[in-house]
């Protein structure tokens, strides 16, 4: 009965891989309010001269075998007044059988809105490459032969709009704005599923409790088409711009721990811990999220680690 239970977990990953609801074909993590520009173009620092280089890896649904797991790069600079550019490379794997990388530039033009706020539009272009190599699955209680191997390419394109000041942010945005049909009938076989446009909105607010404890609540939004909304809400305490730690829920998901620490002014670590609270939780041992970032200023120019957005 366990091997069945999963066995069909392995085929519910599979089929969730190319329906973007729920899959990892979009950027899933729980550390989302340092790894914005993966989500949203729009993103912004107005931080000149400074260099965020960034990644994070998380190990989904640990103790099933060939759960999903998620690498990801990010790096963002402003480079003028008004223009802000990044990159962002994830790469999804489950088991051995689905891999996908995204590989994306983004571009933001930010506009003063008044003297403590500001919006920045931004758009964002690459590549997805898709490869499934599932004929050699053995899952005696469905149709094997619906599955066939794939090797593909996508284009990508997506917008965000981010209204942000020192102590705040808001975004928006579809991180691709094209479909791309992995479901075809071929020969009277189908080919795994569909993907359709995700929509996020994103928030957070600092709150200064003293000079030395600032309470960082955040949240994110996620839509599609087909799947149910899903949020995440987190509650940091930053203590003596040093200790970072928190608790997070994703709504009839899990509940999440995070803690990050300031090695040094520019290098800072991350560590979250996802308990799934699902029916799923009873058999896996839960999310392991790993965060490492690094802020180069490259010119001497920067206002310096609490005046960016970053900060969340």
């Amino acid at each position: 009965m366990k091997n069945t239970i999963i066995n069909y977990l392995i085929f519910t990953g599979i089929i969730l891989i190319s329906f973007k609801g729920m899959s990892q074909q979009d950027p899933l993590f729980t550390q989302y309010m340092y790894n914005m520009s993966v989500i949203n173009p729009g993103y912004a620092t107005d931080d000149p001269g400074m260099l965020n280089l960034g990644g994070i890896y998380r190990s989904q649904w640990v103790g099933i075998d060939g759960a999903p797991s998620t690498a990801s790069f990010f790096a963002h600079t402003p480079v003028s007044e008004r223009v802000e550019l990044g990159l962002s490379i994830v790469h999804d794997e489950i088991g051995d059988w689905v891999k996908e990388n995204n590989i994306t530039a983004d571009f933001a033009y930010v506009l003063p809105l008044n003297e403590s706020s500001k919006l920045s539009l931004g758009v964002k272009g690459g590549i997805t490459t898709f490869d499934a190599n599932v004929s050699g699955l053995t899952l005696n209680q469905l149709n094997d032969p619906a599955f066939q191997d794939m090797n593909e390419v996508f284009p990508v394109f997506g917008v965000g709009a981010f209204w942000f000041g020192d102590k705040y942010y808001l975004g928006a945005s579809a991180p691709n704005l094209f479909t791309a049909k992995h479901l075809e009938n071929e020969q009277g076989l189908k080919r795994l599923g569909e993907e359709n446009i995700h929509y996020f909105l994103t928030g957070g607010y600092v709150f200064d409790l003293n000079e030395d404890f600032k309470l960082k609540p955040a949240f994110m939004a996620r839509g599609v088409e087909g799947a149910p909304l899903s949020v995440d809400i987190t509650a940091n305490v930053l203590m003596f711009d040093r200790l970072e730690a928190g608790i997070g829920y994703r709504f009839d998901e899990s509940i999440t721990g995070l803690i990050n620490f300031a090695i040094t002014p520019q290098l800072r670590i991350g560590y979250a811990y996802d308990r799934t609270t699902s029916n799923l939780g009873n058999y896996n041992d839960g999310t392991h999220e790993f965060l490492l970032l690094y802020n180069l200023d490259l010119f001497g120019l920067s206002k310096g680690y609490d005046k960016s957005p970053r900060f969340f």
